[in-house]
């Protein structure tokens, strides 16, 4: 099974990326971190607002060629490799309704809950107290379930935002400890 990720290719940044932009510009503290950070987009926007700051992604090829360069890159998966606690983190989930992970930036399993649901079991293990933790879904997968997933990792959920697509709506949620 091949990746969408090849040597020199990337994920660009697209709709859920700024989308995810538009509600986060603003933030600012000591250490950030962005699950999954592909392009590296929003790692570069983090890096503008935040002492700190760290991008993973499973894919080395993707981390060795983002097209928004940052230091402080780490191929893991979600957020394994640290014990460093964080105050925001942001992911751009790999939510998309899937039978199989045919593109690990998109395909998020069955219901679009397999995947998001080991990057939260990654993540919560790296949130300081008081730290926000903002991810994107979309309608075409189950993200109730995913907030009701959140909620009983002990984290205070609400949606933040919502925005209309031609062919789903993606929604932002905040979590919180």
């Amino acid at each position: 099974m091949q990746s969408k990720y090849l040597k020199n290719d990337e994920y660009p940044p697209s709709e859920d990326t700024f989308f995810i932009v538009d509600n986060i510009k603003n933030e600012h503290g000591n250490f950030a971190l962005d699950v999954g950070s592909g392009s590296g987009y929003l790692t570069k926007l983090l890096s503008e607002n935040f002492s700190f700051v760290v991008g993973t992604d499973i894919n080395f090829d993707v981390l060795a060629h983002q097209t928004y360069k940052t230091d402080n890159l780490v191929c893991c998966s979600g957020s394994d490799a640290f014990k460093k606690k964080f105050d925001f983190i942001v992911c751009n989930l790999p939510y998309l309704a899937t039978d199989g992970i045919l593109d690990i930036a998109t395909d998020g399993g069955v219901e679009g809950f397999e995947v998001p649901k080991k990057i939260f079991d990654s993540v919560i293990k790296n949130m300081a107290k008081n730290a926000k933790f903002i991810f994107v879904t979309s309608s075409l997968s189950n993200y109730q379930k995913l907030i009701d997933y959140a909620q009983e990792l002990g984290l205070k959920t609400q949606i933040i935002a919502k925005q209309k697509l031609f062919f789903e709506e993606l929604i932002l949620v905040e979590s919180t400890n």
